[in-house]
């Protein structure tokens, strides 16, 4: 008999309140249509301000991370935090998923490690996408990071709007929504539009409206992550409602 039930465990920011609600409701909505079931665990790394001092030092927290969720035998670990991983420096994914792997093998859970970052480069890769426009809540030093490491996968950006919000709770508090209205401003002569290049930036709501409107292909950072999961599992990458990615085609 094939197996229907997987553990999805996620690292996150303290301060993160989305991807514990993205995740589980992308894979809530795929649970309506397909037969596999799906549990939730996360562990936490201190950070409560948005900055890249205190990115630097949640990173190293990551590793305690790892290890706590290998205790429970995860089937798939997610580091949810995109920010964390760009501002560490080019292609620092790779090596975050390795460690973070690493970590997981050596407390006898092993598990493959999926990073937001890495999931978010990944994900645009799956559908071609060349040029992108990108919405960030994030002050525009740090989302110059995330153009450059976009950029320096070999994915052109732009055109990009930043929120400049420092508070990483108070990103929590936007409108899912707000996404579908703050996106009219992007230049749309692109191959995908990033309506949430952060993970605490909540627009799991806005993803299906923006790309009905614009006819292109919308991904988020929760999104790609789900994606990659499900990429990681094996499994079919369809959940209903929430854009081309997972649409089961890629």
């Amino acid at each position: 008999m094939s197996r229907t039930s997987y553990r999805i465990g996620q690292i996150v920011p303290s301060s993160n309140t989305t991807m514990e609600t993205e995740i589980p409701a992308i894979l809530r909505a795929r649970e309506g249509v397909e037969p596999e079931r799906f549990t939730f665990h996360s562990s936490r790394m201190r950070m409560q301000k948005v900055t890249k001092e205190e990115l630097e030092a949640m990173d190293r927290d990551s590793d305690r991370c790892a290890l706590e969720l290998a205790d429970a035998r995860m089937d798939v670990l997610g580091y949810a935090c995109l920010v964390a991983i760009m501002s560490m420096g080019r292609g620092y994914h790779r090596i975050s998923e390795q460690r973070l792997h690493e970590r997981t093998v050596a407390a006898g859970g092993p598990a493959p490690v999926v990073t937001s970052a890495g999931a978010l480069i990944q994900g645009l890769n799956a559908i071609g996408a060349k040029k992108v426009s990108i919405l960030t809540p994030y002050m525009k030093p740090l989302t110059q990071l995330v153009i450059d490491y976009i950029e320096s996968e070999g994915i052109e950006v732009v055109d990009s709007i930043s929120l400049e919000i420092p508070d990483n709770l108070e990103v929590a508090r936007q409108d899912p929504l707000a996404p579908a209205e703050i996106t009219k401003r992007l230049n749309t002569n692109v191959d995908a539009i990033v309506a949430s290049a952060c993970v605490q930036m909540p627009s799991l709501e806005s993803i299906q409206i923006i790309e009905d409107r614009v006819g292109l292909p919308v991904l988020s950072g929760s999104v790609s992550t789900a994606y990659m999961m499900l990429k990681k599992l094996g499994l079919k990458t369809y959940a209903p409602g929430f854009g081309s990615l997972l649409s089961g085609k890629y």
